[in-house]
């Protein structure tokens, strides 16, 4: 097989009768926050609200009449669908998008918007993907890749070619946010001809770090789990092209967790009044890490902002963990007296600081117990002062900024206690569609007694649910068993301080 000169194909790819060359905005806000220059490359004002679509017309546009009279299928979570959607409107041309049913309703309404024909299946890209090649087959239909295509990342590679020929100044890194590796794959292709100083680093977050464990592993791995709060780059396992040019290419890639996601959106909006996507906020949220673990100053960094196709309801989520992805925000569980004049003996030992939530509990006659949220100034030390200032306060204190449960279920709950033989407490995540929490209840079943119940909706594409399940020492095993065959991702939350503190 010929190796693949995708610097050439880069140079010839026709993206711009459907897509533009995109601005590269300097960051101010942000950049002097960081003390680095940052250069936003802003896809999200693509037509579509994504780079996608220029994958997708380079691909069609290589299609002659024949190959396109029966149409087009693919798959997609909503950017690459709307691409190839766009493109086929375009070409005037029959398209069928497959997308998962947990896919954002804004993504899947724009589709329609186009004329391509939707077909909701699946609750992941995987199962969706496998759905979009049986149409392949049985409506002779031409399928179009959403990462692992030649024409379909040098179609992202434009990008890359618009950077250099935008920016004279040393460029230090470029930050990409990754889910298959088309758009990382096409800029890092045409980067390391040109300019091979220049680093190129991909972000991917934490829960769906395909790529990284790609590279580690020496090849593709598909993954048991993928998150899916950032959609737009849950991909279970990465192409075998883009893993190629990624294990050729890349310099680094960096992992970032949904609060720092979420401080990066709040940051991009600050500096642009613009709200993208979870998955468009990935290269921002890593320039903030990698600036703050290698301490480096008066760099140049582009990030790729990368799709602003976000459903408004999930605005609620994003902005309730940005404070703590921002570390302008600590959560602390407190044991104060039960007396007149604690709470505000508290307060006092706190200090003259922001306090962003406050829930009280009795507890018993000696002691009750608060869940407060403190703000935190610019001070990476403010964290440690403020638990020390009340621990010499002579105060029990627990902190629980890092824990998922306190921050998902707990601080809504608090209020609630109770004796119960045998709880045992678990977390579960699942794909939200309609009637899934119904679907959640049946699939439990008539067998346990469940003795606590908490569900909360993020954003119409994923649920969480944290539940009390009675069973004796001799039922765990089965209770086990039971729960590990459900599908649903779960964990075991019994001996989480934030339970024994407000709940049990």
């Amino acid at each position: 097989m010929n190796k693949i000169n995708y610097t050439h194909l880069i140079d010839e790819a026709d993206v711009y009768s459907v897509a533009k060359k995109s601005p590269l905005n300097h960051a101010l806000i942000i950049s002097s926050k960081l003390n680095n220059k940052i250069l936003l490359k802003r896809e999200d004002m693509q037509r579509t609200f994504s780079f996608k679509v220029r994958g997708a017309i380079n691909k069609i546009n290589q299609l002659n009449k024949e190959d396109l009279k029966n149409g087009v299928v693919c798959s997609s979570a909503g950017n690459h669908a709307q691409g190839v959607a766009l493109a086929s409107q375009i070409h005037k041309t029959q398209a069928f998008i497959v997308m998962p049913q947990t896919t954002p309703s804004i993504k899947i309404d724009a589709v329609k918007s186009l004329g391509a024909n939707v077909i909701l299946y699946g609750d992941n890209y995987d199962e969706a993907f496998k759905k979009a090649k049986e149409l392949e087959k049985e409506k002779s239909l031409i399928f179009i890749h959403p990462f692992d295509d030649p024409h379909v990342i040098a179609g992202q590679g434009t990008i890359a070619k618009e950077i250099l020929e935008e920016v004279d100044e040393n460029i230090d890194a470029i930050f990409v946010p990754i889910g298959g590796g088309g758009l990382i794959s096409g800029i890092a292709a045409y980067i390391k001809e040109k300019r091979s100083e220049i680093n190129i680093i991909g972000v991917e977050p934490e829960d769906s770090a395909s790529m990284k464990i790609a590279l580690e592993k020496g090849k593709p791995i598909k993954l048991d789990h993928v998150g899916i709060f950032a959609d737009g780059v849950a991909v279970k396992k990465v192409g075998d092209e883009t893993f190629k040019i990624c294990k050729k290419h890349l310099d680094e890639i960096i992992t970032v967790n949904t609060d720092q996601i979420c401080a990066a959106i709040q940051s991009i909006y600050e500096d642009t009044r613009t709200i993208v996507e979870p998955a468009g906020a990935l290269s921002i949220a890593g320039i903030t890490k990698y600036v703050a673990r290698n301490q480096c100053s008066k760099k140049t960094f582009v990030g790729i902002n990368c799709g602003a196709n976000v459903n408004f309801d999930r605005l609620r989520h994003i902005a309730e963990r940005s404070a703590i992805g921002k570390q302008s925000e600590i959560i602390l569980a407190v044991e104060i007296d039960e007396k007149p004049g604690s709470f505000k003996k508290f307060c006092k030992s706190i200090g003259k600081r922001n306090i962003t939530e406050f829930n009280y509990r009795y507890n018993n006659d000696r002691f009750a117990r608060v869940f407060v949220g403190v703000s935190l100034g610019g001070n990476p030390n403010e964290r440690s002062e403020i638990i020390n200032q009340i621990n010499n306060s002579g105060y029990k204190v627990f902190d629980l900024s890092e824990n998922e449960m306190a921050k998902l279920h707990i601080r809504h709950m608090v209020g609630g206690r109770a004796s119960i033989n045998n709880e045992h407490l678990f977390r579960f995540e699942f794909p939200e569609r309609p009637g899934a929490l119904l679907e959640f209840l049946d699939s439990i079943g008539n067998d346990w007694n469940i003795s606590l119940f908490h569900y909360r909706n993020h954003g119409s594409d994923f649920g969480r649910i944290l539940t009390g399940i009675q069973a004796s020492s001799e039922q765990m095993n089965q209770l086990n068993e039971y729960l590990s065959k459900l599908g649903y991702r779960y964990w075991e939350e019994t001996s989480n301080p934030a339970y024994t503190m407000f709940l049990a």
